[in-house]
């Protein structure tokens, strides 16, 4: 590399870093600055362009097979394993007419890039990371890199939303405080006057308002004004997303997806492109369930009969996640 190269590139840097927010993006944490933006190529630029679109289904046809499931049209075992665990109140407030259709409106997969292609090892529904990304995509696209959805598409996403309500409160809990900082930032960049972040304790929502949930379901006892807010929501008096729905939460959506009982549904609800295309992005994953299998059985793509078996699997043949 030559001294020019090495000087444009410490320009660069610094040029990124002198747009960093002066209360930062997430609280107590320090950066390093790459004079360029991560480069994905143009194959995987292709297809993040097209995932939101596969994943969305996907959220849609999770959401129809819960409720196939509590009336019977679907088996029985699948709402039973998502409700496992979860209080009374968050399954009543999911099975709500309310909420019947609804799907959260920001989806975050977590992806490791493989030689072999993308693979999503998770998916956030109440995702950290929107106001990082905006600012990324905004400070780099200064400096004239080409970014994927520009350098304010996802100002433009978030907005979209919420359409033309005219107050959106963001409400953050203490578990999330770490993000914070980029929220706010996000907030001032999009409308300060409409957009404002949130403390759980904040009581002053108006008919009409809309509230973006920035807190996970586990944390609703130790957010104040939660249940407010979902009561509110439930009457039709504030528009909320994303919606009191613990099955969005759940980290064994993939497990469902991958289950043979269930071939039939996801074919017919995200169609064969769709559903073939997402087995290929989703490790095979399952539902670990202490139940004995019979003798004769055998756990799918593992064959064993137990899960105390994985002890004994070789190195090479523990390639799991």
């Amino acid at each position: 590399m030559t001294t020019g190269t090495t000087s444009e590139a410490a320009e660069r840097a610094h040029s990124v870093k002198e747009h960093l927010p002066p209360e930062g993006l997430f609280q107590d944490q320090h950066w390093r600055i790459s004079p360029k933006p991560f480069s994905v190529g143009e194959k995987v630029a292709a297809e993040f362009q097209t995932l939101g679109r596969v994943l969305l289904q996907f959220y849609r046809a999770v959401n129809l097979l819960y409720r196939h499931s509590v009336t019977g049209k679907q088996p029985g075992w699948v709402a039973d394993w998502l409700d496992r665990g979860k209080p009374a109140n968050l399954v009543a407030l999911q099975r709500s007419d309310a909420f019947k259709n609804d799907v959260p409106r920001v989806i975050r997969p977590d992806i490791l890039v493989t030689d072999s292609g993308l693979s999503i090892i998770e998916l956030d529904s109440v995702p950290g990371g929107i106001g990082l990304t905006a600012w990324l995509n905004k400070a780099y696209s200064a400096l004239e890199f080409p970014v994927l959805g520009g350098g304010d598409g996802v100002h433009r996403g978030f907005a979209s939303i919420f359409g033309d309500v005219q107050a959106v409160h963001i409400i953050v809990s203490e578990e999330a405080g770490n993000y914070r900082p980029e929220m706010e930032w996000l907030s001032q960049e999009v409308d300060s006057r409409r957009f404002q972040v949130r403390s759980g304790s904040f009581k002053g929502f108006s008919k009409g308002d809309a509230v973006y949930r920035f807190f996970e379901l586990f944390d609703v006892p130790n957010v104040a004004n939660a249940q407010e807010v979902f009561e509110l929501a439930e009457r039709r008096e504030i528009f909320l997303t994303p919606a009191p729905k613990p099955v969005f939460e759940e980290k064994m959506l993939f497990a469902l997806l991958c289950n043979r009982n269930l071939e039939t549904f996801w074919r017919q609800n995200l169609g064969e492109s769709f559903f073939k295309r997402l087995l290929s992005l989703a490790p095979y994953s399952w539902l670990i369930d202490p139940t004995p299998l019979p003798p004769h059985a055998a756990i799918p793509q593992l064959n064993i009969t137990d899960w105390q078996q994985l002890k004994t699997l070789s190195q090479r043949e523990r390639d799991l996640i």
